[in-house]
C-alpha cells in the first residue's frame, strides 16, 4: 500500500508519529474524505474484503467503502503508521432487528499511544453516521455534532462493549466483543452483504459523508442530513455531481453503460419507496 499517496487521498501532507493528537486528525480527515457508501454494490461482480485492495481502490478515487472495507483500509493505514490496532467483530442493532454479534461489523480500537498508553480509542469509521473523532473506550456519554453517542458494557457478551447511537441516528446501536478477529472471521458475511439480493447495501444505493458538525445522507435519489428534509436529485448531472463533490465519488473509471444502469437503480429505488410511504 502506498501511504504517501493515502495520505494525500484523505488530505493530509504528513501523518506524525502516534499519538492522540495524530489520531484525532487522521481519523477526522478520514471519514471526511472517504464515504461510506453502497454505489459499488449496484452493479454486481465481486468486491474485495482484503484491506489493501479496498485501500488502493480508495486512493484511486473509485469507492469508499462499507464497515469491512472502510475500516480495513484504515486499519491497514494505521498499522503502517506504527499504531496498535485491534479489530472486533460487531452487529448493528436496527431498529427492525436485536443487539447482535454477528460479524456483521468490523470494528477497530487502537491501543498504546505513546502520550496516553493506558486509554484504548474506538477508532470506527464504518458506520456511516457514525463518529467524528475517535472515543475513548469508557463508558460515557460523548456529545459529536449533530449526534450524543453512549458508550457502556454490552449485554449481548460478557466484556464487550455497546455504542448507544443519538435516535436521530441510522441505527439504535452497535456491539462489539473484545477478543480480536481476524479479517477471515467477516468473509461470510461480506460474501452476503456485498452480492445478496437480500442485502441492503445492494437494494439500496447510498452514501454517508461525515463533517465536523453534521453527515450527509444520500438514498436513492433523495440528499439529506439527520436535521434536514430531503431534495431530491432529478437528473443524472445533479446525481452524478453531488456523489463526486459531496461524497467524494467521482466514478470516471466507470463506463457510460455503467454510469447509466446506476442511474436506473438509484431511479427504481427512489420510486419504490414512494410507493411505499405512500
Amino acid at each position: 500500500m502506498d501511504v504517501q499517496a493515502f495520505l494525500r487521498r484523505i488530505g493530509l501532507p504528513q501523518a506524525g508519529s502516534p499519538s492522540v493528537e495524530a489520531l484525532f486528525r487522521l481519523f477526522a480527515a478520514y471519514v471526511e474524505s472517504v464515504p461510506y457508501e453502497s454505489v459499488q454494490f449496484q452493479l454486481g461482480g465481486s468486491t474485495p474484503l482484503d484491506p489493501v485492495e479496498s485501500a488502493e481502490r480508495i486512493i484511486a478515487g473509485q469507492t469508499g467503502g462499507y464497515c469491512f472495507q472502510i475500516n480495513g483500509a484504515l486499519s491497514a493505514l494505521l498499522e503502517a503508521l506504527g499504531y496498535q490496532v485491534t479489530r472486533h467483530r460487531g452487529g448493528a442493532h436496527v431498529a427492525t432487528g436485536k443487539a447482535q454479534i454477528d460479524s456483521s461489523h468490523l470494528v477497530l480500537t487502537v491501543a498504546g499511544l505513546p502520550d496516553d498508553p493506558g486509554t484504548t480509542w474506538f477508532v470506527d469509521a464504518g458506520l456511516g453516521d457514525g463518529i467524528h473523532e475517535p472515543l475513548p473506550l469508557r463508558p460515557g456519554q460523548y456529545e459529536q455534532k449533530p449526534f450524543t453517542f453512549g458508550l457502556r458494557p454490552s449485554e449481548v457478551v460478557p466484556d464487550g462493549w455497546r455504542l448507544d447511537h443519538d435516535e436521530l441516528g441510522s441505527m439504535i446501536g452497535m456491539d462489539f466483543d473484545n477478543t480480536p478477529a481476524v479479517m477471515a472471521d467477516f468473509a461470510q458475511q461480506h460474501a452476503h452483504l456485498s452480492a445478496s439480493p437480500d442485502s441492503p447495501f445492494v437494494r439500496v444505493c447510498s452514501a454517508f459523508i461525515r463533517t465536523p458538525d453534521d453527515v450527509h445522507l444520500l438514498r436513492g435519489l433523495s440528499l439529506k442530513t439527520p436535521t434536514t428534509d430531503a431534495v431530491v436529485l432529478e437528473t443524472p448531472t445533479a446525481w452524478f455531481g453531488t456523489l463526486k463533490d459531496l461524497f467524494r465519488l467521482p466514478l470516471d473509471h466507470l463506463s457510460a453503460n455503467d454510469r447509466d444502469t446506476l442511474w436506473r437503480r438509484a431511479t427504481t429505488q427512489h420510486e419504490d419507496w414512494l410507493a411505499q410511504t405512500a
